[in-house]
């Protein structure tokens, strides 16, 4: 099952749909919004942690066979006939177990520049104005600033998906990591999907980049009170335009990707589209 099972992760409103909507156009891949993968794994984990006396049952052999048994179980259907890319917020902070369990995977980090970020969610937020989303308290969106300030706070799913990210990329694993910029991605789609199958010692396949669709989380987005949160269709392509965000906000958050100005030494670097390494 190793060779036929990735990783979808990174920051949220960079991209990860996208790419998997370009990626289930390929017959032999099957990829998706965010599964419930990502949540079993941690329970997972923690039943089988020593804060249950019977824990001492359970030998680390057991523990790895059951948690590769999630994934088996899962994708029961698909793992015998397609490669699967499992998306989840929580992988990046998962690379070290990733490792044990599937040794040739890979983990697609999706990033953007934080300001862009914030912004997207703001667009979302305004288009639905007249919705409440349960991504907020009632008390977190009486403005943009406390709107912001919930999805960067220490419980944030902006925050989350950060600190995973930097965990993922300064850590003994980060050679699996493969790092997409959002932007890469929508002005160079070829290259850029090309550049995720040769580092997954996948076949090339010809996409059609004009038509790229995904409403499979309609239902999903309706329930969380954001229509339109996991919703691609169209020509992939990159559009510029204003931010807006408060300037003094959008300030506050630019300008912070670390993966562009990393220190690292080349050998362990993860690996990045935008150039043959992260540099």
């Amino acid at each position: 099952m190793d060779n036929g099972l990735h990783f979808i992760s990174g920051l949220p409103r960079s991209g990860s749909t996208l790419l998997a909507a370009i990626l289930r156009q390929n017959p032999i891949i099957h990829a998706s919004m965010s599964s419930p993968v990502g949540a079993l794994f941690q329970e997972l984990v923690t039943a089988m942690g020593a804060q249950h006396d019977y824990s001492v049952l359970i030998n680390a052999e057991q523990r790895r066979n059951v948690l590769a048994a999630l994934f088996e179980g899962y994708y029961r259907d698909v793992l015998d006939r397609k490669v699967v890319f499992d998306t989840n917020r929580c992988w990046c902070s998962k690379m070290d177990a990733i490792a044990q369990l599937f040794p040739q995977a890979r983990v697609i980090a999706c990033v953007r520049d934080l300001a862009w970020i914030m912004d997207s969610f703001e667009r979302l937020y305004r288009k639905n104005a007249l919705m409440m989303s349960s991504m907020f308290k009632p008390a977190e969106t009486i403005t943009v600033y406390s709107r912001v300030d919930a999805l960067a706070g220490a419980n944030g799913p902006v925050r989350f998906a950060w600190n995973a990210i930097r965990e993922a990329f300064y850590g003994e694993h980060a050679e699996r990591l493969i790092i997409i910029e959002y932007e890469d991605l929508a002005r160079e789609p070829k290259r850029t999907i090309d550049f995720i199958y040769d580092r997954c010692a996948l076949p090339r396949f010809k996409h059609d980049f004009d038509n790229v669709s995904y409403e499979d989380g309609r239902a999903f987005d309706d329930r969380m009170g954001i229509p339109g949160l996991h919703s691609v269709s169209g020509k992939v392509q990159y559009s510029d335009r204003h931010t807006i965000l408060p300037p003094d906000l959008f300030e506050r958050f630019t300008n912070r990707c670390f993966w562009r100005k990393s220190h690292r030494g080349k050998g362990d670097m993860p690996m990045s589209a935008a150039g043959a390494r992260t540099a």
